[in-house]
């Protein structure tokens, strides 16, 4: 059974005349934004395709030194947060204020630890000389004259995951605001926009991550002896 909190007068702004013109605003001002982010990563992708197609080798040798086991588990962790999310989203269209709190919180946990695996990720580069820039970088297996571009795959990768990371900082911050207020009694079934709209932020983030990391893990790695 749903349950019922106060209706809140505030959930409707004073320049919609309804709640549902409400949500189709915030929806497809969230879709806008999602469009310009797609386009700012799609430039990444496509910096590091080109990249990558000029030096295959030394790009495959690069991508076999990043962790793929560890990298699919955070995979696997970010695909459940997904879940909860939708949940979260679920719980808030039946009104259901204690279940909001509740996948909002394991979407927080799940997110929590996909950002602690990959701060143990970068640490693993930083002992094993891979930052770029370092005096002392070094990859096995390329060759001296090689090593810049070695660099220029880490450099990307760092790019590209910090962003990542960074992105997913930002919705750590907007389940945290959310939770707060679904303490609050702030959601019902017939207000739950800004659980809908965060869960697509977080979906987008999570396919970003979908592309990333078959990109700079797993691809050409078998060619690696």
């Amino acid at each position: 059974m749903a349950e019922h909190a106060s209706t809140e007068t505030f959930a409707l702004r004073v320049q919609f005349d309804t709640e549902a013109q409400q949500k189709n605003a915030s929806t497809l001002g969230m879709w806008i934004f999602l469009i310009t982010e797609i386009m700012f990563f799609g430039g990444m992708f496509a910096v590091y395709t080109i990249y990558r197609s000029w030096y295959p080798d030394v790009y495959a040798i690069a991508s076999s030194s990043l962790n793929e086991i560890i990298g699919a588990l955070n995979t696997g962790v970010l695909l459940l947060s997904s879940f909860t999310m939708v949940m979260a989203v679920r719980a808030g269209q039946l009104g259901q204020q204690k279940a909001i709190v509740l996948f909002l919180i394991l979407t927080l946990l799940f997110g929590g630890i996909f950002l602690g695996v990959k701060a143990y990720e970068w640490n693993q580069k930083f002992e094993e000389h891979h930052i770029p820039g370092q005096a002392a970088f070094h990859l096995d297996g390329v060759l001296p004259a090689d090593q810049g571009h070695a660099q220029l795959f880490f450099s990307i990768y760092f790019a590209m995951t910090g962003l990542h990371a960074l992105h997913m900082v930002i919705g750590v911050g907007i389940l945290l605001t959310l939770i707060v207020l679904a303490r609050k009694g702030r959601f019902s079934a017939s207000y739950y926009t800004p659980v809908d709209v965060a869960g697509l932020y977080w979906h987008f983030v999570d396919i970003i991550w979908i592309f990333l990391f078959p990109l700079l893990y797993l691809i050409d790695r078998h060619l690696v002896k």
